[in-house]
Protein backbone atom coordinates (compact mmCIF):
# COMPACT_ATOMS: atom_id res chain seq x y z
CA UNK A 1 0.00 0.00 0.00
CA UNK A 2 0.99 3.61 -0.57
CA UNK A 3 -0.01 6.11 2.09
CA UNK A 4 -0.61 9.83 1.68
CA UNK A 5 -0.27 11.32 5.13
CA UNK A 6 -0.66 14.62 6.93
CA UNK A 7 1.39 15.26 10.04
CA UNK A 8 0.85 18.13 12.46
CA UNK A 9 3.48 19.90 14.54
CA UNK A 10 2.74 19.39 18.23
CA UNK A 11 4.37 22.67 19.27
CA UNK A 12 2.90 24.64 16.34
CA UNK A 13 -0.52 23.05 15.66
CA UNK A 14 -1.21 25.36 12.71
CA UNK A 15 1.71 23.81 10.81
CA UNK A 16 1.16 20.65 8.80
CA UNK A 17 3.16 18.63 6.32
CA UNK A 18 1.81 16.33 3.61
CA UNK A 19 3.82 13.43 2.23
CA UNK A 20 3.72 9.94 0.77
CA UNK A 21 5.25 6.68 2.02
CA UNK A 22 4.88 2.91 2.14
CA UNK A 23 5.77 2.73 5.87
CA UNK A 24 3.95 5.23 8.11
CA UNK A 25 5.72 4.38 11.38
CA UNK A 26 9.17 4.60 9.83
CA UNK A 27 8.32 7.87 8.07
CA UNK A 28 7.01 9.51 11.27
CA UNK A 29 10.22 8.50 13.05
CA UNK A 30 12.16 10.03 10.15
CA UNK A 31 10.38 13.37 10.57
CA UNK A 32 10.78 13.36 14.36
CA UNK A 33 14.49 12.53 14.22
CA UNK A 34 15.37 15.71 12.25
CA UNK A 35 16.40 13.74 9.17
CA UNK A 36 14.07 15.76 6.94
CA UNK A 37 15.24 19.33 6.35
CA UNK A 38 11.64 20.35 5.60
CA UNK A 39 10.24 19.28 8.98
CA UNK A 40 13.20 19.37 11.40
CA UNK A 41 12.50 22.87 12.76
CA UNK A 42 8.90 22.11 13.71
CA UNK A 43 9.30 18.76 15.45
CA UNK A 44 7.83 16.91 17.24
CA UNK A 45 5.17 15.76 14.81
CA UNK A 46 2.06 13.63 15.22
CA UNK A 47 0.15 11.76 12.55
CA UNK A 48 -3.05 13.65 11.85
CA UNK A 49 -4.52 11.48 9.08
CA UNK A 50 -3.57 9.13 6.28
CA UNK A 51 -5.22 7.66 3.21
CA UNK A 52 -4.17 4.28 1.79
CA UNK A 53 -3.93 3.63 -1.95
CA UNK A 54 -3.20 0.37 -3.71
CA UNK A 55 -2.13 2.32 -6.80
CA UNK A 56 1.11 4.33 -6.49
CA UNK A 57 0.16 6.76 -9.28
CA UNK A 58 -3.17 7.62 -7.63
CA UNK A 59 -1.39 8.18 -4.31
CA UNK A 60 1.09 10.54 -5.98
CA UNK A 61 -1.70 12.44 -7.69
CA UNK A 62 -3.63 12.82 -4.43
CA UNK A 63 -0.50 14.02 -2.59
CA UNK A 64 0.09 16.58 -5.34
CA UNK A 65 -3.53 17.73 -5.03
CA UNK A 66 -3.28 18.09 -1.23
CA UNK A 67 -0.21 20.28 -1.67
CA UNK A 68 -2.12 22.64 -3.98
CA UNK A 69 -4.14 25.60 -2.73
CA UNK A 70 -7.50 23.91 -3.17
CA UNK A 71 -6.12 20.69 -1.70
CA UNK A 72 -4.94 22.48 1.46
CA UNK A 73 -8.43 23.98 1.81
CA UNK A 74 -9.96 20.53 1.33
CA UNK A 75 -7.69 19.06 4.01
CA UNK A 76 -8.55 21.80 6.51
CA UNK A 77 -12.26 21.16 6.05
CA UNK A 78 -12.16 17.36 6.09
CA UNK A 79 -9.23 16.23 8.24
Amino acid sequence: MHYVYIIQSIDNPDRRYTGITVDLKKRLLYHNSSMSKHTAKLKPWRLETYIAFADKIKAQEFERYLKSGSGRSFAKRHF
